[in-house]
């Protein structure tokens, strides 16, 4: 397929009722550094390269680019990169979307998630700095385990009735922890990983998000059990043969597949390639068939047997 249609082929969705994005939209991850992301020592990213990614991505009718204080590399900092390219104003409306929860030193290494109020409030201003705004659009908590997220949804909520934050999400979490936080604030989206062949067993939670309204917002949907090096150099033999049918990479056809699992899904593919990026867009056109998403559905469920 040709990589020219713009994210408004994707559709919209009105994230917490209030700010409509474009279902294509643009993750910040890989935008730093070359290679495998979130890694120690990583090769920097050439600035004047990332910046004209992101302004690209908002000519592409990007509104929608997830991002974290976290994603940096040695000398990039995808916050001060995005703040740089398209800060000074922001478009009216673009939505960033960050998440708090995890930490790294100025090496790269990972420390200890914030827990306490105190770190989660650090957090949250660094991103205000780093972002240059006074309000962040949408903070997501993520979560590693499945103990209670009470305390640390509970500071998040109290950042949101102060103004710090306009609405609330969650990152890498269980059913139960979304109950437990919606008990104490709204959630307007969800952030797991989720894919074709990727925790099929989400599929029932996939559903019950999009039943609450809640939009559901899928990471390594392209690179699958790859995870941060990226797309897997294998693939399987039903993606390429949809691919092939399309004349569409596998990598669009993957992001295809995650549009058509609901109108709540965001798709929020990165790279730091204009090329690539323009293939990532253009694949929000891409109609698959009812043959295709069957073709494809069994493959997904098929990796759990």
């Amino acid at each position: 397929m040709e990589p020219a249609a713009p994210a408004t082929a994707s559709g919209t969705w009105l994230l917490g009722g209030d700010l409509p994005v474009n279902r294509i939209g643009f993750g910040a991850m890989r935008l730093p550094q070359h290679g495998a992301a979130l890694v120690e020592n990583a090769v920097p990213m050439d600035r004047d390269r990332a910046i004209s990614v992101l302004r690209k991505a908002v000519d592409l009718g990007v509104n929608h680019i997830d991002t974290a204080a976290f994603y940096f590399s040695p000398l990039r900092s995808a916050n001060e990169l995005i703040n740089s390219a398209l800060g000074g104003p922001y478009p009216d409306d673009l939505v960033i979307a960050t998440k708090v929860g995890p930490s790294r030193d100025l090496s790269g290494a990972w420390g200890e998630h914030a827990r306490t109020p105190a770190a989660l409030r650090a957090q949250v201003e660094e991103n205000l700095r780093q972002l240059g705004r006074d309000r962040l659009d949408v903070v997501n908590l993520r979560v590693l385990g499945t103990d209670s997220i009470a305390e640390r949804f509970g500071a998040l909520a109290e950042m949101r009735r102060a103004g710090l934050i306009r609405h609330l999400g969650l990152s890498n979490i269980t059913p139960d922890q979304l109950a437990e936080a919606q008990a104490i604030a709204p959630v307007v989206c969800v952030q797991n990983m989720y894919g074709i062949g990727v925790r099929p067993e989400y599929e029932e939670f996939v559903r019950h998000c999009g039943e609450q309204g809640i939009a559901f917002v899928p990471f390594y949907a392209i690179a699958a059990a790859a995870r941060e090096t990226g797309a897997a150099t294998t693939e399987l033999d039903e993606v390429l043969a949809v691919a092939e049918a399309h004349g569409a990479s596998p990598a669009q056809v993957r992001t295809a597949w995650t549009l058509h699992q609901g109108p709540h899904l965001l798709a929020i593919p990165g790279t730091g390639n204009p090329a690539h990026l323009a293939a990532n867009v253009a694949a929000g056109s891409l109609r698959l068939t009812p043959e295709d998403l069957a073709l494809l559905g069994r493959a997904h469920r098929d990796a759990a047997a």
